[in-house]
């Protein structure tokens, strides 16, 4: 029988350092859901989770300040959320770092520091992140790497289902440490990964879920589709800045299983070409890899989840490129600890900001926790971010802290410190990033910086809990914000209606009608103010989750037509066409009906479209002018809504059950819907 009752981890002498580091949590959550705006979530239905982690990702990626690097999805993801800029993991290796992730505390707390250890051994009783959304009603599910190996990874305290994953092994003593192959996506791995991700998505989208996808690539061997090598030349790159390490620093681990791969020389520095080539091959296997990421988030946009789920995007730590003469991670310098983190919560007031407050790995679990309004479990080491998602400026963490065997580090504003063995006995290194970006001289040993190293050594040993930020601070409220036509705190029917009832007016009663400030009021503002529609940022406000009332569809879908023919294709029509379509979708109608299919007369395929007045099973039986069944469509459980769109009405491609394409002629199609039937006529023209 399995032990239920969740036990401490923190040591049986409760230290004041334990007692101060509880507080400054309990504190920082409470400031978190207490002082904020509550973003946009159903009393009833919480945010969905959907956490993708990439194996070995440095920050080479376009919304990272790399144009060069082809990565448009997570680019755009970057643009719907807010991108931290400077975020760090806790332990430069893969097992040690997602566990620290998915347990929220640190390295020196699990005692994880390895490839082989599992965090269950040393931490029994931990709660992990998806335990904890499990025991909080979601429905949780692993896709491909998500802890180090799938026999740590399969924790039956915090999957709703086993885990599934492919494994991919090379040798590379018997292969080089790159291909481009004359393969398409899902031959390998992250392609097979992306697609279950798909089918996943499909089959759990009517539950409140936690879903994690981890991809494998840029990780070794940098075997990906030649068509993304296709996408880079070695003239796109540069060689490192430096390729040896700092002068001064303690010998440090060199990552000898690069070595093994058989186009990798057992020592020595590579060569320029050879350097060259592995930095294109390492961002072929980023785009690769970015490619599935958008395979995943376009399934969460064609099935209206985006909008009700938090996406998060990381990776496990850094890695170094030929920097300091290295390839690989497991190292306390900048490019192996900094890792790639952007969250988007829907509703946030903020989207495409990147923020450059030093935050860490070890606070995804809290975050994600507090995005969707569940409680944040008191003994995690890290803090939620959602006050910086709400405001990107404001003061916060004054270190980030990693560290790697004998080695402690800390990230500050300006530097990094580190000590190896206890007090530095076996060397300190300090690095000055606003002189010396890339590392290049180790000044820990200069004399005129005895006292920063001093006061900085003495913030090491301090501890992550005396670097968090100051959560007495208050928060002033925002303004009201632009598209909140009637100032009444919430986005919602009643401002898109006085938009549309000032169309052409030259003095609108309500100013803020012209919501883009061009001298006229017209279906732009209005698509504007759709876009953001349910938004709120006065505590008080009524309930985001507005409920349409059923007889504002047919002016719905006058507005929609009307952006439909005067579309440019730019994001605000491309966004506020989206938000009416949803709108529509998700009104309630009065009744159940059954609507006419169109196109009719059609060839070869047509559309039937309906309405649910609650939700039911949905069957749609065709039939000849005799009486004999041509198609069944079974549609399964449809929840209340219109279903009148191409993308959401019954589809029906002309053919009969065996395949064949139907004749011209009448035909009659039945609609049950629970205890609703109804039949209709259509006619097939060819």
């Amino acid at each position: 029988m399995k032990d239920t009752q969740q036990q401490k981890v923190f040591p049986q002498s409760f230290t004041r350092r334990d007692f101060l580091s509880t507080s400054l949590k309990a504190g920082a959550a409470a400031f978190t859901t207490g002082l904020l705006p509550k973003l946009k979530i159903d009393a009833n239905c919480q945010y969905n989770v959907l956490f993708i982690i990439a194996d070995d990702l440095r920050p080479l990626l376009g919304c990272y300040g790399h144009p060069e690097i082809h990565t448009p999805n997570i680019d755009a993801l970057a643009q719907r959320g807010t991108l931290f800029n400077r975020a760090y993991c806790q332990y430069p290796l893969c097992n040690a770092s997602r566990t620290s992730i998915l347990t929220g505390l640190r390295p020196e707390t699990t005692r994880v520091f390895a490839n082989s250890t599992r965090f269950r051994e040393r931490l029994p009783n931990a709660v992990a992140l998806p335990q904890h959304f499990k025991t909080s009603g979601y429905h949780t599910q692993s896709v491909g790497k998500i802890a180090h190996n799938l026999s740590m990874q399969d924790d039956a305290y915090s999957w709703s289902v086993p885990s599934w994953t492919k494994s991919f092994y090379v040798n590379p003593t018997q292969n080089p440490a790159w291909r481009a192959l004359e393969v398409e996506d899902d031959e390998l791995r992250d392609g097979k990964t992306a697609k279950r991700a798909v089918e996943v998505l499909e089959a759990i989208q009517n539950t409140r879920f936690f879903l994690a996808v981890g991809f494998h690539k840029p990780h070794l061997p940098f075997y990906a589709p030649k068509k993304y090598y296709e996408l880079y030349t070695d003239e796109n790159f540069n060689l490192p800045s430096s390729r040896s390490f700092p002068d001064g620093v303690p010998v440090i681990s060199v990552n000898t299983w690069f070595r093994d791969f058989q186009d990798i020389p057992d020592e020595g520095t590579l060569s320029v070409a050879k350097t060259l080539e592995l930095i294109r091959a390492y961002a072929a296997s980023i785009s690769y890899m970015d490619a599935q990421v958008g395979r995943v988030l376009a399934q969460l946009d064609a099935l209206r989840l985006t909008e009700n789920t938090v996406i998060a995007f990381a990776g496990d730590h850094g890695f170094h490129l030929g920097e300091h003469g290295k390839w690989g991670k497991n190292t306390l310098f900048e490019v192996s600890l900094r890792s790639p983190l952007i969250v988007s919560v829907p509703g946030q007031t903020h989207i495409g900001v990147k923020t450059d407050v030093l935050v860490e790995l070890v606070d995804l679990y809290p975050t994600l926790s507090d995005a969707c309004q569940i409680p944040i479990p008191s003994q995690l080491e890290g803090i939620s971010l959602m006050p910086v998602i709400e405001h990107p400026t404001r003061p916060w963490k004054t270190a980030a802290f990693s560290q790697k065997g004998p080695g402690n580090s800390i990230r500050t504003d300006r530097y990094r410190y580190t000590e190896w063995k206890r007090n530095g006995s076996r060397g300190v290194e300090l690095y000055d990033y606003d002189v010396d970006p890339h590392e290049t001289i180790n000044i820990a040993n200069l004399p005129e910086n005895a006292q920063l190293v001093n006061h900085l050594s003495e913030q090491l040993h301090a501890g992550w809990e005396e670097a968090l930020p100051d959560i007495s601070e208050q928060i002033s409220v925002s303004q009201p914000l632009p598209w909140d036509i009637n100032n009444d705190g919430v986005v919602n029917m009643q401002d898109l209606v006085l938009v549309s009832n000032s169309f052409g007016v030259t003095s609108p009663e309500h100013p803020k009608t012209d919501v883009n400030k061009d001298g006229s009021v017209d279906i732009i503002d209005l698509l504007l103010v759709a876009a953001h529609f349910g938004e709120c940022i006065n505590p008080k406000a009524p309930a985001a989750h507005v409920k349409i009332f059923p007889e504002y569809l047919s002016q719905m879908k006058e507005w929609l037509t009307e952006a439909r023919l005067a579309d440019d294709g730019s994001d605000v029509f491309r966004q506020g066409i989206a938000a009416l379509e949803h709108l529509i979708h998700t009104t309630v109608p009065l009744e159940t009906a059954l609507l006419p299919n169109y196109p009719n007369p059609f060839n070869p395929e047509t559309w039937i479209p309906y309405d649910l007045a609650e939700g039911a099973d949905v069957h749609i039986n065709i039939y000849n002018l005799k009486g004999e069944s041509v198609r069944r469509l079974s549609l399964g459980f449809q929840t209340a809504g219109t279903y009148r769109t191409s993308s959401r009405a019954a589809y029906w491609d002309g053919r009969n059950a065996v395949g064949e394409p139907v004749a011209s002629g009448i035909y009659f199609y039945t609609f049950q819907a629970g205890q609703f039937k109804a039949t209709r006529q259509m006619v097939i023209l060819k």
